[in-house]
């Protein structure tokens, strides 16, 4: 029984992200809407070793998802254990306004507010890829995943009855955040949310799939967060983006299902070895930040 995890076989989180087309997308769409909370970035940002290696730590934070996603219980705990300890020392306050939240607003990794604006993105972004990609999901099946992903939640600490009730009720909190009065992106959140939906390090053979990738990128995101980022949406984009989703369903009933389905933890690893490979050339990453003080 233990080694069935948290998500066993059967479960409709489970079902979501073993596609790769969501495991390789919805993360970065997350970040880049959870940054719209000041509280999670500024948080993220001056409590992280990592901030001129931000493929670095994306690509971890990955591996420990997928491993909470379909990993066994002992392998789960493992991993929660380690961020619980690194959730421990990220708390503080706002060092200077961001938007309409002052100085001084206090934060903390382990406060159920957060952590609800967390996962909420994740399930929101994993939803929206599998939907336009892979298929509709029925109204009982998106509600049996935001359950699951309220488990999720709960496994790092979050409690339960911050959590929308339902589906519906969670797209109308995701919606109500990203068009909400505090809704505000810092100067280095759209410096480094650019980076990671449009810059991500790759191989030069790399480049015409990383074309196609960040157009559907832009086309994924709500209006007021391309806003925010300053990402411009033209009549040509639309007509690239409707053309790279019809292809990419096109392509599903040919496609093998060891390549369609599985963890992402390759694809994950390739990027942070980009990421080196440039460091080590004496450019900076995309998005990187210089340390925090």
């Amino acid at each position: 029984m233990n080694e069935l995890g948290y998500f066993p076989p059967g479960s409709v989180l489970r079902k979501v992200h073993r596609e790769r087309a969501v495991g390789l997308l919805y993360g970065q769409r997350a970040l880049a809407i959870g940054a719209l909370d000041p509280r999670n970035f500024v948080g993220t940002r001056l409590h992280t070793r990592a901030a001129d290696r931000p493929f670095h730590r994306l690509a971890a934070t990955g591996k420990m998802f997928e491993e909470i996603f379909f990993g066994s219980k002992t392998d789960a705990d493992r991993v929660l254990a380690a961020v619980h300890a690194m959730h421990e020392r990220v708390k503080g306050e706002l060092p200077e306004d961001a938007g309409e939240m002052p100085a001084g607003t206090p934060y903390s990794a382990l406060d159920s507010e957060l952590m609800l604006w967390t996962i909420a993105p994740a399930a929101d972004s994993a939803v929206y890829f599998y939907e336009l990609l892979v298929r509709e999901l029925s109204a009982s099946e998106r509600d049996s995943f935001w359950a699951d992903y309220v488990r999720f939640g709960e496994l790092f600490g979050m409690s339960a009855s911050v959590a929308p009730a339902s589906w519906r009720e969670l797209r109308e909190y995701v919606a109500g955040k990203i068009n909400g009065p505090l809704a505000h992106l810092t100067d280095e959140a759209r410096f480094v949310g650019h980076a990671v939906m449009m810059e991500i390090p790759h191989a030069r053979s790399r480049w015409p799939a990383m074309r196609v990738h960040n157009v559907v990128m832009k086309g994924s995101l709500p209006e007021r967060v391309r806003e925010l980022y300053g990402l411009r949406w033209t009549p040509a984009d639309a007509v690239a983006f409707r053309g790279a989703v019809a292809a990419a369903r096109a392509a599903r009933p040919i496609t093998p299902r060891s390549v369609l389905r599985g963890r992402c933890r390759a694809h994950f690893d390739d990027v942070a070895a980009a990421e080196r490979r440039r460091i080590a050339s004496g450019r900076p990453a995309p998005g990187s930040l210089a340390p925090a003080a």
